[in-house]
């Protein structure tokens, strides 16, 4: 939420999201934080990619490569952001509404869907999260039993896998850096740069 252009401030505002059919990845997820703890990296917040040493990011992207999952990508570019919604919860609202314009009429093939998002601890980006699921569930998935919530990140490896994925997804946009994203590539299904439109890639196998 940072709009400076000071050292360490990021150029883009990236929101992805995991979307899966069953459990099988986030089983792999826990069943390597088992591993990982009994080779001596406890992990007692789970996988966090920006913190994680790099054998262990190693291991987590070889675990979840294995697994179907679709990946969405919504990405602003902060200097573009119209001045009058450079707030966190203006910010976080608009990704949230571009990204589920983009994903929720796509995934509007089963009964149910529940979304799942990282808590942020502040009530004002929480409502604007619910607010952009409510708002947009019923212009494109009206049949769809849809549910939205909050939790914090080191309860769930759904949303740890998502953390990696985005994490993957702003190095390369913020850095060029591909390595990681290579690694997911096959299981990105879109990434919407906001300002300039949505820009398929490759879908999941």
């Amino acid at each position: 939420f940072d709009f400076t252009n000071g050292p360490g401030a990021s150029r883009y505002f990236i929101l992805a999201s995991v979307a899966v059919t069953d459990h099988a990845a986030e089983t792999a997820l826990l069943e390597l934080r088992r591993q990982l703890a009994w080779a001596g990296e406890p992990l007692p917040a789970g996988f966090h990619a920006s913190n994680d040493k790099q054998r262990v990011r190693d291991r987590v992207f070889a675990t979840i490569a294995r697994h179907n999952f679709r990946v969405d990508a919504t990405i602003l570019e902060k200097r573009k952001v119209n001045p009058s919604r450079r707030t966190p919860s203006r910010l976080y609202g608009l990704a949230w509404h571009y990204h589920l314009s983009g994903v929720l009429s796509e995934l509007a093939n089963p009964d149910e869907i529940h979304i799942v998002a990282a808590d942020t601890n502040a009530s004002d980006l929480r409502s604007e999260f619910h607010d952009a699921v409510k708002t947009l569930a019923s212009a494109n998935a009206p049949a769809v039993a849809l549910r939205s919530t909050m939790w914090p990140a080191a309860t769930s490896p759904m949303l740890q896998i998502a953390d990696y994925c985005a994490w993957a997804i702003q190095r390369k946009w913020e850095r060029s850096d591909t390595r990681s994203y290579h690694l997911i590539q096959n299981r990105i299904a879109s990434e919407l740069d906001a300002f300039q439109g949505r820009q398929p890639t490759c879908h999941q196998s």
